[in-house]
């Protein structure tokens, strides 16, 4: 599939990291080589930096929503193309991730931008945007967090692997790998959230360690992906989930606004599986007092910190202003 249109080549020129270079300035002509010249005369020439990308950025989005449905529709296309770098991936995910979030909040916004969106792309939007407003009625009327978790956000497991697991389980119990995947990305973005909620829930499926412990649930390390996905599995099988996913997935989380909002993911992996590559290159956002915090690999933070604290620390991670 070819992609290279303007408009994804201009997004994809604002999204990437601009890499930088050292430059260094070459030996004058006739110089004698420095491996043979005694240092104290003529100092070796420095061996050039390697390029250093500059630091990733919240994704800003356009106020009019023709650009934003540009943008989105040269996101899921490219997060589709065997030909997109794939250095790009995470910024075209992020991306993507944020669209859609704001979207969810918004829908006036949403209206406008699916009226410009192609229309092979106003399905996924669909399924994405009610899915995130599933999880946003789970807390209506709840007061957002003034603290950001103690949580450390991890790498994931490579996306060739968690794409097996979650097949080699599902081919194990008949639950389908599409609600395992969505799962895996509704608890713990797929892996990148290492902590204990406030349930005592641990490990990248979210198991508490009495549900863990019931025979033939748990199995190995309750933290490694493979054991979690494939308990998770042999979980909804106890459950009922052969039967009535949703009534697996209620065991999961009883909460009818949860049920929905993985079956509205795993179903728009169903229909195009690969719409996995976005999901799998989503960040970790909170939605905490301060707005929709994202939280970067490499944020470790061992006990609750005041919001307003972790922002003087850490500005990058507040969303950015209109």
């Amino acid at each position: 599939m070819r992609v290279v249109t303007p408009v994804l080549l201009a997004l994809l020129l604002a999204s990437a990291a601009v890499a930088v270079t050292v430059s260094v300035q070459p030996a004058p002509s006739g110089s004698t080589p420095a491996a043979s010249t005694p240092a104290s005369t003529t100092p070796a020439t420095p061996e050039p930096s390697p390029p250093q990308p500059a630091p990733r950025a919240y994704p800003r989005l356009p106020a009019d929503p023709a650009a934003i449905a540009s943008q989105l529709a040269a996101a899921e296309l490219a997060l589709r193309s065997t030909e997109t770098p794939a250095g790009l991936l995470s910024e075209l995910g992020h991306r993507q991730q944020v669209i859609y979030r704001r979207l969810a909040t918004d829908p006036a916004l949403a209206a406008r931008v699916r009226a410009f969106l192609p229309v092979r792309w106003q399905g996924v939007m669909d399924r994405h945007v009610a899915a995130r407003r599933e999880f946003l009625a789970m807390h209506r009327g709840g007061r957002r967090p003034a603290v950001v978790p103690a949580w450390r956000i991890i790498p994931p497991e490579p996306a060739a692997d968690l794409l097996r697991y979650y097949r080699e389980a599902s081919a194990a119990t008949g639950i389908p790998w599409e609600v395992l995947a969505a799962i895996n990305l509704v608890e713990t973005g797929m892996g990148r959230i290492d902590g204990v909620s406030v349930a005592d829930a641990r490990g990248p499926m979210q198991f508490l360690p009495t549900t863990w412990a019931q025979p033939g649930v748990g199995k190995g390390d309750i933290r490694d992906p493979e054991d979690a996905i494939h308990a998770a599995a042999r979980y909804l099988v106890r459950r009922g989930g052969l039967r009535d996913i949703r009534r697996g997935l209620w065991g999961y989380n009883n909460s009818r606004h949860y049920v929905r909002a993985v079956l509205l993911y795993a179903e728009l992996l169903r229909m195009d599986p690969q719409a996995f590559t976005g999901l799998y290159h989503w960040e970790i956002h909170y939605a905490s007092a301060a707005g929709d915090l994202w939280l970067p690999v490499g944020y470790n933070q061992p006990r609750p910190l005041a919001v307003g604290t972790y922002l003087k620390r850490f500005p990058a991670s507040a969303p950015p202003g209109p």
